[in-house]
């Protein structure tokens, strides 16, 4: 009995709770209306634009992103080749000095110009 009487409370309860909910919801239709349609409009209208603004910008990002990997790979490409020049060019010159005695203010001078090139 006891049992009954709780669950009967509870739906008394609930039933309440959604005639209150319903009574305020068209209470608010009855006040503001059209107001609230229009609010609600946009909104809509607004998240719209906002979902399709990420997107563009989420295009732009991965095409900014891919244009900077090759730009980077352009780079690395071109600087290793600088170096093998470099590289080649010290090579020559000490095979050019094999039978004379190493001039020690020519390489230090050799190797400042590799230090800066490679610093550039």
């Amino acid at each position: 009995m006891k049992t009954q009487a709780k669950e009967k409370n509870t739906e008394n309860l609930n039933n309440n709770h959604q005639n209150n909910s319903s009574k305020i919801d068209a209470i608010k239709e009855l006040i503001f209306g059209d107001n609230i349609q229009a609010y609600n409009q946009e909104f809509e209208t607004l998240k719209a634009d906002i979902l399709r603004k990420k997107a563009e910008l989420q295009d732009l990002i991965g095409t900014v992103e891919s244009e900077l990997l090759q730009n980077i790979d352009t780079l690395s490409t071109d600087i290793n080749i600088r170096l093998t020049d470099l590289e080649n060019t010290v090579d020559d010159r000490l095979t050019a000095m094999d039978g004379k005695k190493a001039d020690r203010k020519l390489l230090s001078e050799l190797f400042i110009k590799l230090g800066e090139k490679i610093s550039e």
